[in-house]
């Protein structure tokens, strides 16, 4: 039996660090942004609900696929375990470097 990647997606957006997991990510069809699809979130089993989680949870809720720009993507790791889906604020120096982005035809500076 063919174990299902599973992929831990952090990324920065508005100010805030966000981390979910995904069983797709790949480039996506728009020049500069990754595709993530078929998000993971975990599930109720439990009486005890995690506010972090039930909050990342409602704003990807009818998402199927979403489009991060590369220039937000902290890091893409493979997992064998899913943990907590969650945001959380940035804190001290971490800042987004802001990367030109050149086009394959585009002439270099």
């Amino acid at each position: 039996m063919t174990k299902k990647k599973l992929y831990r997606v952090v990324f920065m957006s508005q100010g805030q660090i966000y981390e979910v997991y995904a069983r797709d990510v790949g480039h996506g069809d728009l020049f500069g942004f990754v595709s993530v699809e078929q998000l993971v979130f975990g599930e109720r089993t439990t009486v005890v609900v995690d506010p972090s989680e039930e909050r990342i949870k409602s704003e990807f809720e009818h998402v199927t696929r979403t489009y991060l720009p590369m220039h937000s993507i902290v890091r893409i790791d493979e997992v064998d375990k899913q943990g907590a889906s969650k945001i959380s604020k940035m804190e001290g120096n971490v800042a987004q470097f802001p990367m030109p982005i050149y086009s394959p035809g585009d002439p270099k500076p």
